[in-house]
């Protein structure tokens, strides 16, 4: 039997609460006050990815708010609406939904490639962007054309994604175990345990959630040929103006040290690049003191380095 939604509202030292943004309805997680932090997460995961941020954050004087995206959690499922610049939209109006005009967004994996979007397309939405194991959506777009044997090969269980029902079969059958194989073979070693495997391996099998997860990979692979993927690269072109963090875990087989490296040229703001020393695809969660003192100590220079 499926699990339903109440598997996402796990207990700590943080409110849930539902917030309605052009038209959908949003789980979202918060804790502390100050400067709004909003925390976006990847695949296959949720919003309980943040949970130490949640607590880091609000201990340096920030508000932390993370949320399950679009198809995610407790957020709303409807049938469209996956493509990046739909995601961005939702996530600035989280921000106005919230009572802020703009905040510092974080994001991870597919949760940061929708951060570098959010800057692009409403560049006044976001004060300071950090992105955690995603490079730029041009970037990655280029590394999978011209690095055949690197990131198009680590990629490749992504291009499976593209068939309809199969792959949402695969990911849900025998109690999610594919997805807790995907955080174990992302990850440096020793990173999930049993009971974090599960939590997220719970959490994806709540119906329409592994199809609209899909859904992401199926607008941005299908996408690259169509007039709206060429619209989309024709704006990414737009250099980045808010100051940016972007840490990647040195061990991560998923996104390539290498292909992140080279999002500096998008950025015309003050930037820093952090390569985490023994951590994979998760170093948020990995490596979670280091990933820690790097964003806080990061957030509280008035004026980041280059």
């Amino acid at each position: 039997m499926a699990p339903d939604e109440s598997v996402v509202r796990i207990e700590g030292p943080w409110r849930h609460r539902a917030v309605h943004a052009g038209g959908t309805r949003f789980h979202v997680v918060e804790a502390g006050d100050g400067p709004l932090v909003l925390l976006l997460h990847g695949f296959p995961q949720f919003w309980w990815t943040w949970r130490e941020q949640l607590k880091s954050l609000p201990a340096a004087g920030f508000r932390a708010a993370a949320v399950d995206l679009r198809g995610y959690g407790g957020s709303d499922k409807p049938p469209r609406g996956y493509d990046l610049p739909t995601l961005a939209s939702d996530a600035t109006g989280l921000i106005r939904a919230l009572g802020e005009t703009g905040a510092i967004v974080v994001g991870h994996d597919w949760g940061g490639l929708l951060a570098w979007t959010m800057a692009v397309l409403d560049p006044k939405c976001v004060h300071r962007l950090v992105v955690v194991s995603a490079p730029h959506p041009l970037r990655l777009r280029s590394a999978l054309l011209t690095d055949p044997f690197g990131q198009l090969k680590a990629t490749r269980p992504a291009l499976g994604y593209q068939l309809p029902l199969l792959p949402e079969r695969r990911l849900t059958r025998d109690g999610g175990s594919l997805v807790g194989r995907m955080l174990e073979e992302w990850s440096g070693p020793g990173w999930p345990d049993a009971k974090t495997s599960g939590v997220y391996r719970e959490a994806f099998r709540i119906p329409a959630v592994a199809h609209c997860a899909l859904e992401y990979h199926r607008w941005f692979g299908r996408s690259q040929l169509r007039p709206d993927g060429r619209r989309y690269a024709k704006a990414m072109r737009t250099e980045i103006e808010a100051p940016t963090l972007q840490m990647h875990g040195a061990l991560d087989r998923r996104v390539l040290p290498r292909t992140a490296q080279g999002s500096s040229r998008y950025v015309a703001a003050p930037y820093r690049w952090r390569l985490i020393e023994g951590a994979g695809h998760f170093p948020h969660e990995e490596t979670t003191d280091v990933f820690d003192s790097e964003l806080i100590g990061w957030l509280s220079d008035p004026e980041p380095d280059r």
